[in-house]
């Protein structure tokens, strides 16, 4: 690039808000954080959309190839001539795209937090976090090699923790935070296992180097790593999975998912910002970036592709029956990104490679646009009625035109309506599907159908179902909050006709987009089915939803208790591993550990009271201690120098 120091003023600059807030803004910058916040994230915004344009229409492309540019690179560790750890900045395809979608996102909730957030007694500290987090994730994307991607991945999971747990008054906010953190950290135990298995065999930790490395068959690095290992797997396998194990923990995905839901206990934008739009998609971005290695290896590519179907249909499902509007949004995210990871699973051959690759990252692109607008309408809703409860709402359209309009256009968009963006996207991963299997088409199909319907039961019963409960006066909507709705809603209608032309394939090459007019009409029979019977059974209290819901008694309760899987994991912490290894462990501790401190604390008395006659106090007997331990060393230097 022509000038690196735009790139790195990319994610510095929110760095420096974070600097200058969590030093000066709680004393001086109190009331004028918000907007120093917000002015260092448009910035940041304006100068992504500059080396985005740069890359795809100069820099990047050479020969009908988006190359993968080193844009700034320093040595930072050296360990062997082959292994050494630089800092830099990686720009291809999808690494400019997240630049673009993570400063963008953060900029729309930063405008909205402005009206939201005021009158918050840690104002200042909520921007300071806000600008941590989004530097934490830009410089994730921009990593040029697995370990500075491993320290800001850490990084993006202290900055969610402390935005989760933002209300730290609330023992629920508390408890979220650090469910979140935990169950992320497990899954990032196995992610740093295979980044040194990967590293190893790869002997690099660059990502280039080492795709390049471990990518071709013939070479001793990919002929070592495809020997088979532990339970007959090879080492790629292992490394891959393990690596994969941290993205779908990031990225929630099923059984790793029970963190996100408890995560809408921060505030709604910090939802809007981390749970839909960038943090979650971290795990996607992931297998993205090592996507030529995990095409070789079909054994973790399948598990990429089941984790995925599963995680979107379990969440599909679950999504049905809850009505907390927060985390119904919440399980749509994990079904979203749950479609995005089996877009990337279904690749085979190169074909179906670049079909799946480009529809799972298109489907990220569009997917940032809806839900951030879907979260940030939520926050308006939540604002208004002061209840997360849909059950509370009710007839909301005429009081917050603005607000139903974006809901109901976003709402059409994640169903895979045309012509807004989610369908073009979602098209495009069914389409890879049906290439790939006939039985995962069809349960990404009925996947899709469950999406509809969950998402306008939500939106029906929150602006129909019966009359308004608020006053005309509790209905107002700063101007602030008013004007990311209205340019994410622009976003939602227009971002999906991107897809007309060309995408970008694995391999870095234009790829001409598909859409089948044929193809696409049982996807969209298929939502509107769903539409149509959540308009049958919500848009008036007919009590048709009750009976409904009783007539499937059990499989309601199943899904409205999220499956048990919580309670699962409950079970085995509490019941299993702490009472049996818990007790076993507080008796090896009362007899081994006490009993040797105990023994060791013994022995320093007896010894103690056997020389404690030495500090007499008398001047006399320690002149004699004295000149007989001179005496000693004489006879000694004498002894030595004979």
């Amino acid at each position: 690039m022509k000038n690196q120091l735009i790139i790195l003023l990319i994610p510095l600059l929110p760095l420096l808000g974070f600097v200058l807030l969590g030093l000066l803004g709680k004393n001086y910058l109190k009331k004028s954080a918000g907007i120093i916040a917000t002015m260092l994230l448009l910035a940041s915004a304006i100068l992504s959309i500059i080396v985005a344009g740069q890359y795809f229409f100069d820099y990047g492309k050479a020969f009908d190839v988006y190359v993968k540019l080193i844009a700034w690179e320093i040595h930072w560790l050296g360990f062997t001539n082959q292994l050494s750890i630089n800092i830099g900045v990686l720009l291809d395809p999808i690494s400019v795209i997240m630049l673009v979608v993570v400063t963008f996102i953060s900029l729309m909730v930063h405008i909205f937090s402005l009206g939201y957030m005021k009158g918050e007694t840690r104002f200042a500290t909520y921007y300071a976090y806000l600008g941590l987090f989004t530097f934490s994730m830009l410089g994730l994307v921009l990593a040029p090699n697995l370990f500075q991607m491993y320290m800001f991945w850490e990084l993006v999971g202290i900055s969610s923790y402390l935005l989760i747990g933002f209300y730290f008054q609330k023992p629920s906010a508390v408890a979220a935070a650090k469910k979140a953190f935990i169950v992320t950290r497990f899954a990032d135990f196995g992610f740093l296992i295979g980044i040194i298995m990967l590293s190893y065999f790869g002997n690099s930790l660059d990502f280039i180097t080492v795709i390049q490395n471990l990518s071709q068959p013939q070479s001793p690095a990919f002929i070592s790593a495809a020997a088979p290992m532990f339970l007959g797997c090879s080492g790629l396998t292992w490394a891959l999975t393990l690596i994969f194990m941290g993205g779908a923990g990031k990225s929630a995905m099923f059984p790793l998912h029970v963190w996100l839901p408890d995560a809408m206990e921060g505030p709604t934008p910090v939802s809007a910002l981390i749970h839909a739009a960038t943090m979650v998609v971290a795990g996607v971005f992931l297998v993205a970036r090592l996507f030529p290695l995990y095409v070789f290896n079909g054994a973790s590519l399948q598990i990429v592709l089941f984790v995925g179907l599963l995680s979107s249909f379990i969440a599909a499902v679950i999504a049905c029956t809850q009505t907390d509007v927060k985390r119904i949004l919440a399980y749509s995210t994990m079904s979203q990104i749950g479609y995005m990871m089996l877009a990337l699973g279904v690749s085979g051959s190169s074909g179906e490679a670049s079909l799946g690759f480009t529809a799972g990252m298109f489907h990220l692109f569009t997917h940032a646009f809806f839900k951030s607008l879907l979260f940030l309408c939520a926050g308006v809703i939540i604002h208004v009625v002061h209840s997360n409860n849909m059950n509370e709402m009710g007839g909301l359209r005429k009081q917050l035109p603005l607000t139903h309009a974006a809901f109901l256009i976003a709402c059409l968009a994640i169903s895979g309506i045309p012509p807004f963006a989610g369908f073009f996207s979602k098209e495009e991963i069914l389409l890879a599907a049906y290439q790939k299997s006939k039985g995962v088409y069809l349960l990404a199909l009925l996947t899709s159908g469950l999406t509809a319907f969950y998402m306008f039961r939500l939106y029906f019963s929150v602006f129909w179902n019966k009359p308004a409960q608020v006053s005309q006066s509790h209905a107002t909507t700063p101007v602030s909050m008013k004007i990311p709705l209205a340019l994410l809603l622009v976003c939602t209608v227009v971002a999906g006709f991107i897809s007309f032309g060309s995408y970008v394939s694995a391999d870095g090459r234009a790829l001409a987009s598909h859409f089948h007019l044929s193809f696409s009409l049982l996807p969209v029979a298929v939502a509107l089915t769903g539409i149509f019977l959540a308009m049958w059974m919500y848009k008036s209290a007919s009590g048709k939803a009750d009976a409904m819901a009783k007539s499937m008694k059990v499989l309601y309760r199943l899904a409205h208790n999220k499956f048990y899987i919580d309670e699962l994991y409950h079970f085995i912490t509490q019941r299993i591993i702490f009472n049996m290894l818990g007790k076993n462990a507080e008796r090896m501790d009362r007899k081994f550990v006490d009993g040797a401190v105990n023994e060791l604390a013994a022995s320093t008395m007896d010894v103690s009271k056997s020389i404690k006659h030495l500090q007499s106090g008398k001047i006399q007997q320690y002149l004699l201690f004295f000149f007989g331990g001179i005496a000693l060393l004489l006879l000694m230097f004498i002894y030595l120098w004979k």
